[in-house]
């Protein structure tokens, strides 16, 4: 028994490295790799944030891509991409809003001040909607194709040069499919 005992250590050690070496091999071993990718995407909420269109869940089934953002007025990368949204708003992009662990008056004053990027919006204000999704924590932001089906998740605010390499690319891709040209 004492044999076994003392072979245990090297064995996990062995095991640990080998997981630590799989995962650095990986093309790019920062992201995190969503499970709805090319699946359908989850419920939204169905509660409204009160005086703001309700974003169901035929509104990702419209045949046009839609940029999903979960936020909350409290974050503040959130307000770093808010400007990004205002400006995808302003050249055509449907983008919707999930605003999660969050005041109903907390969101609807920071909506009214810096300005409303969503045509339409979902309330999660326990967070017990963001779960379904797989978001861990705002800003997350999801590019929905028209089908429904998840293209491209992106963790964290769309700003910097992360933005510019990959979410970027994911939507002009998105969108060409879309149009398909």
């Amino acid at each position: 028994m004492a044999k076994w005992l003392m072979a245990l250590p090297p064995v996990l050690f062995l095991g640990l490295a080998g997981l630590f070496y799989t995962g650095m091999q990986r093309e790019n071993p920062d992201e995190l790799q969503s499970v709805f990718i090319d699946r359908q995407a989850p419920a939204v909420p169905g509660a409204p944030l009160p005086g703001y269109a309700l974003l169901t869940d035929a509104d990702l089934r419209t045949g046009q891509v839609t940029v999903v953002n979960f936020w909350a007025s409290w974050c503040p990368p959130c307000r770093a991409e808010h400007p990004v949204l205002l400006e995808m708003a302003a050249d055509g992009i449907r983008v919707a809003g999930i605003n999660m662990r969050d005041k109903a008056e907390d969101a609807t004053a920071y909506l009214e001040e810096e300005g409303n990027p969503f045509f339409a919006l979902g309330f999660d204000p326990n967070g017990r909607d963001r779960v379904e999704w797989g978001v861990t924590a705002p800003p997350e932001t999801f590019i929905v194709r028209g089908d429904g089906t998840v293209a491209f998740r992106f963790i964290g605010p769309l700003v910097g040069t992360d933005y510019e390499a990959r979410f970027i690319p994911a939507l002009k891709a998105a969108l060409a499919e879309a149009t398909g040209s």
